[in-house]
């Protein structure tokens, strides 16, 4: 073997060692940038000045839910009769509370029961971020002036599937049933699927978990599932079920 040949190997093998590190230190980057920004690839709130979300609410038959503070933390539908039990809605990560009409209108139309929407922080005309945190905070202290009806369901969509859990898995007692409409076993099983190459384990701060929630839930569910959602596939309605 000549000489030329044998220098010629270890240049090649620095050179690809040179590309494998680039390709490294960009996976780990773009990898840094997804966790840092994670936040805006699950909420997508609607912003609403707050004289616009009134206004709208007004126009589609809704008032505003208030807590002792006198804050507006969502939006209702009174029962045009005396009523006993109430009906919250927990929505998924997309608009906010206002565009939950076709959630809360038929149930409001069916029963005589008090409707209430609750809106995250960080949507509508409520002030805060979104978060793990701070919808499950928003949720408690929602949950906590309903506690003097009869009986308390909560209907949930997509992402909202995982704050009824937290509801369900914290006041079991309390908590007379849950409907949800896609639900999920665990945000990071979502995640995951949308992201297969990233340890997205390792990165995700929020992450709802109805699985581990309901585990000691022992009230009716109604599972509903859509063939054509794009977000959250069957096999993780499959999966919670």
């Amino acid at each position: 073997m000549s000489s030329n040949a044998l220098s010629t190997k270890p240049k090649r093998q620095k050179s690809i060692f040179r590309v494998l590190l680039t390709l490294v230190i960009i996976y780990i980057l773009f990898a840094l940038v997804v966790m840092f920004l994670q936040r805006g690839l699950i909420y997508f709130p609607t912003r609403l000045a707050a004289g616009q979300a009134e206004s709208a609410a007004a126009e589609n038959g809704f008032e505003p839910w208030r807590n002792q503070a006198g804050q507006i933390i969502g939006w209702k539908l009174p029962a045009g009769v005396s009523a006993t039990d109430a009906v919250l809605i927990v929505h998924g990560n997309a608009g906010c509370a206002l565009d939950r009409g076709y959630l809360a209108k038929p149930i409001h139309d069916a029963v005589p029961v008090d409707v209430f929407v609750l809106e995250y922080p960080g949507y509508g005309a409520r002030e805060g971020s979104p978060s793990e945190q701070s919808l499950l905070a928003a949720a408690e202290e929602a949950f906590a002036l309903l506690t003097n009806q009869a009986r308390i369901y909560i209907v949930s969509e997509s992402l909202g599937v995982g704050v009824a859990a937290y509801l369900a898995k914290t006041h079991p007692e309390q908590v007379s049933g849950l409907m949800l409409f896609m639900p999920y076993n665990k945000l990071a099983s979502v995640a995951q699927a949308k992201m297969p190459f990233l340890p997205v384990g390792l990165l995700l701060w929020d992450r709802f978990d109805p699985e581990a929630w309901l585990k000691d839930y022992h009230g009716p569910v109604k599972i509903v599932l859509a063939v054509a959602d794009e977000i959250i596939h069957n096999r993780f309605v499959i999966r919670l079920f």
